[in-house]
């Protein structure tokens, strides 16, 4: 991918991976669009990257992402590179009774979400000489966690569906990538000072470094272990990925 003189727009940029990502790609001479449901979040990113804009979006309204897209293509008509990065994690228990609005509102935003704003935004894509649909999902599509086991679920049915949607865009000028961090040290489920996370800034120079090759799949070498998961003998190792994450400390 080509990381200077592009348009980007990017979900979830008012902190974590999509704040870093957004502060990186605004460094390297893109205009940067992001957007996000905290006003506050995303004013203090744009206010520390003059030139860089902000919309506020809510991926669980249909209306909001259409009104957004809608906007976003006439004040940025050069626009041909979008980031559906925006994603919440929140502890359930598939042993048990999950809560109906927790289930909701992961489902819809992780998954529906991007469907729906790429859905909105891909005709204008194809009409870009060059354009890129990049989703962030997770190694824990691959190797779920238990205990965040609809989250996991829903970056499994999107790494499906970005191979689906490179499939039936191969013939076109858009080409479809996938972002697949391991744990990051973000403020999901407070893992800012995380030990075992990947410090967010060591993530991001080398995710950029894997961007701007011509690699389908952004790995960075600490998620590389559950990318690659076992196939028929994945039961196993998830059954022990999962005893080692619930594992005391020390």
């Amino acid at each position: 991918m080509n990381l200077t003189g592009n348009t980007i727009f990017i979900t979830g940029g008012g902190s974590g991976i999509g704040g870093a990502l957004a502060s990186a790609l605004h460094n390297r001479g893109n205009q940067v669009i992001i957007a996000g449901r905290r006003k506050g979040h995303l004013d203090a990113v744009t206010r520390a990257h003059p030139g860089m804009a902000a919309m506020e979006l809510d991926l669980e309204d249909p209306a909001s992402i259409t009104a957004v897209a809608k906007k976003l293509v006439a004040d940025f008509p050069k626009l041909n590179v979008v980031i559906n990065n925006a994603g919440i994690m929140v502890v359930d228990d598939a042993a048990g009774a999950i809560d109906d609005a927790d289930l909701l509102a992961t489902v819809t935003t992780n998954l529906l979400g991007p469907i729906r704003l790429t859905s909105a935004l891909v005709e204008h894509l194809k009409q870009q000489p060059q354009a890129t649909i990049i989703h962030n999902t997770s190694v824990l599509g691959y190797v779920p966690l238990a205990q965040t086991a609809v989250y996991s679920a829903t970056k499994a049915a999107l790494h499906s569906y970005t191979l689906s949607q490179r499939y039936k865009l191969k013939d076109t000028g858009v080409n479809v990538l996938e972002i697949i961090p391991p744990w990051v040290q973000t403020d999901l489920l407070g893992s800012n000072n995380e030990p075992r996370a990947m410090p967010l800034a060591a993530f991001i120079e080398e995710t950029i470094a894997v961007l701007a090759t011509d690699a389908q799949e952004i790995l960075v070498e600490q998620a590389k272990p559950l990318r690659g998961n076992p196939g028929p003998n994945e039961g196993a190792f998830v059954m022990k990925f999962n005893d080692l994450m619930t594992a005391p400390l020390g």
